[in-house]
């Protein structure tokens, strides 16, 4: 991006103040831009926002971030936007993964030689098929780090895509179709129930499917992502940090962003070219408003079934009935404990992952747990106390259904405790708070269709080339976020905001 900064005589109105919004805002507040921010919840961040109770302070949804290291892509933009990158420290392992009936943990470390001891280790006779993985993964990370528009909508869209474009590139382009569950059978290794049930456990966690139906060019990224010289972070404070110095940024620059304003409609008359051509209905959710706000651009952080529904009837056919037909997208349920320090084993790991039981059939799911927790010191739990975050993928229609929704929450809370008590040292002495979200509750909060996290899934049918557009059907009507490539994550979102920035003002520049 150009480094000279002049007023631009444009408005760009933002939907949803995550961390894809607030990006794609300070960005283009600091281009000069004129910009406002609107979101329904009383705090900015999204699912990367807290909460505090009695002294603890609880992530909300994400509690790991990618992308701080030198060269990644939030070290990119907060030098962009001159800010200082928040402290943090390596999450190493990145998680240490339990399956069933095993005491030992599959420890996914950050070095990478002594991840490859730990897999050789664990799954014999698999290394080819890891060095397959990170062989993709190096030729797509390059890739990626040419910035390509994915897919593209227009002639410089595929410019940008072309530019990125290499001779190593191209010996992806076989694997554009395949799925990581191919390239197990393709390797023999479609019976190695552990290693398929990592991969199950792992690739959940990024592209909301198993292993079996995630596209294998992104499975090659999301796999080796928290290896170095990249690696997954632990940061000081909160995952609010990010926000934070973002809202700092945007207020600097001469943006707004304005809490409590709910986004409900998108309006924009065909064929109009003038200035201020978009109508934004929003209601203020504080004193029951409605008013109109216009703008030349409007990037919506939203997902795409929720850009559905504030469009109406002006979206294209084609587009809706693609959206509807999209597979079911995942929901979590979350619990929050407040703990004494003491119900830490010694040694703990920031992250871990819990399963159940082996499946024995393909349609009923066990129950699987990831697990974030607290470090001593790093700001989010008084001295001698700690946080534990657990959630769990669950059915939407569970939520919306006619059981008593209480009393389903109040199962799902005890079932994740007495699981967490496997490993913690949880009871009435330790326990000091206890708290759970639901779908509901995300959707509430949030506005997101369902109470959705993590964006739609990374199939074949819906990754990169495939997936949905930052540019929609509508001239100047975007998305950002993770219903857009390269998918969930504040990594993914923050991509997906620096790609509508440059499309946007590549528009100036023409």
């Amino acid at each position: 991006m150009s480094s000279k900064h002049q007023k631009i005589n444009q408005k760009v109105i933002i939907i949803g103040a995550g961390i894809g919004g607030l990006t794609t805002a300070a960005l283009l507040a600091k281009h000069g831009y004129e910009v406002t921010v609107y979101d329904l919840a009383a705090v900015a961040g999204g699912c990367a926002s807290t909460f505090k109770r009695r002294g603890f302070i609880f992530d909300v949804g994400a509690t790991q971030v990618a992308g701080l290291e030198s060269g990644g892509i939030h070290d990119r933009i907060f030098q962009e936007l001159d800010l200082e990158i928040p402290d943090a420290t390596f999450c190493d392992p990145a998680c240490a993964v339990f399956l069933p009936d095993e005491t030992e943990p599959i420890n996914v470390w950050r070095d990478r030689q002594k991840w490859q001891q730990e897999r050789q280790r664990q799954f014999p006779h698999s290394e080819p098929f890891w060095q397959f993985l990170e062989d993709l993964f190096w030729r797509s990370w390059r890739f990626q780090g040419r910035d390509p528009i994915l897919p593209p909508r227009n002639l410089w869209d595929a410019w940008q895509l072309l530019k990125a474009l290499r001779l190593d590139t191209l010996a992806t382009v076989p694997y554009t179709f395949s799925t990581v569950g191919d390239a197990l059978r393709g390797f023999g290794l479609d019976s190695d129930r552990r290693l398929r049930t990592f991969l199950d456990l792992q690739l959940k966690l990024y592209s909301q499917v198993n292993a079996e139906e995630t596209a294998l060019l992104y499975a090659a990224t999301a796999l080796a992502v928290s290896q170095s010289p990249l690696g997954l972070f632990h940061l000081q404070g909160s995952m609010q940090v990010l926000s934070d110095r973002l809202l700092a940024s945007i207020a600097r620059d001469g943006g707004k962003v304005l809490m409590q304003h709910q986004a409900v409609s998108i309006q924009k008359e065909k064929g109009k070219r003038k200035k201020g051509e978009i109508q934004v209905g929003i209601k203020n959710l504080r004193s029951g408003e409605i008013f109109t706000d216009t703008a030349d651009h409007v990037v919506a952080n939203v997902t795409v079934n929720d850009l559905v529904r504030l469009l109406g009837e002006q979206v294209p056919q084609g587009y809706a009935k693609r959206v509807q037909q999209l597979k079911p997208a995942s929901v979590a349920f979350v619990v929050y404990l407040g703990v004494d320090r003491a119900a830490i084993p010694p040694d703990c790991p920031p992250h871990l992952q819990f399963l159940e039981a082996y499946s024995t059939d393909s349609h009923i799911q066990p129950h699987s747990l990831f697990v974030s927790v607290s470090k001593e010191g790093d700001g989010r739990a008084p001295t001698g106390k700690a946080t534990i975050i657990a959630s769990e993928f669950t059915d939407a229609a569970v939520w919306y259904g006619d059981e008593d929704y209480a009393a389903l929450k109040q199962r799902f809370t005890e079932r994740a405790i007495a699981q967490l008590s496997q490993y913690f040292h949880l009871n009435e002495q330790t326990i000091i708070h206890v708290e759970a979200a639901t779908p509901q509750t995300f959707a509430r909060y949030t506005g997101r269709d369902r109470g959705i996290v993590g964006g739609v899934g990374m199939r074949v049918s819906t990754f990169g080339l495939f997936g949905f557009a930052n540019r929609t059907p509508l001239a100047n009507i975007w998305m950002v976020g993770d219903s857009t490539h390269p998918g969930e994550g504040t990594a993914g979102v923050s991509y997906s905001a620096l790609t509508v920035v440059r499309q946007i003002m590549a528009q100036v520049m023409a």
